[in-house]
């Protein structure tokens, strides 16, 4: 996969946001959003379209919808994490409960945030968890 930005000191990837929902409007309004705001973002409409194109780069951070039909994001989890190099990952859920939500954290999730969110949570934790790419 080609790295469209670059991060601080033009490091390729330093700031990408790899968004994989099902829900293209979600994934659509996730990815103008975060392009507002500088982020490289890569966007996929399942798991296994992620799985196929993720480069293995663990510069950036994984923004995961949990409920997908074939593979849910949990499963992506729990089934490839160590492909992930530890890519810091925040899960979004439109339903869920906590033994759902904490097997989620038990399998790296930093964050759960549960949809509808609030865009600037996101943009926070984004932040902290990675540089924008260069402007």
């Amino acid at each position: 996969m080609d790295h469209l930005g670059s991060g601080p000191g033009g490091e390729p990837g330093a700031g990408i946001v790899h968004i994989v929902d099902d829900d293209e409007p979600v994934r659509d309004s996730l990815k103008a959003l975060l392009e507002a705001f500088a982020f490289d973002v890569r966007d996929f409409s399942s798991c296994r379209d992620f799985l196929d194109r993720f480069d293995g780069n663990p510069r950036g951070c994984l923004v995961l919808d949990l409920h997908m039909p074939v593979m849910s994001g949990l499963e992506l989890l729990e089934r490839h994490r160590d492909d992930l190099h530890g890519m810091p990952v925040i899960m979004v859920s439109g339903r869920g409960d906590p033994a759902t939500f904490a097997r989620a954290r038990e399998a790296g999730v930093v964050a759960v945030l549960e949809k509808p969110f609030d865009e600037d949570q996101l943009l926070g934790m984004l932040n902290r968890l990675l540089p924008p790419a260069a402007a």
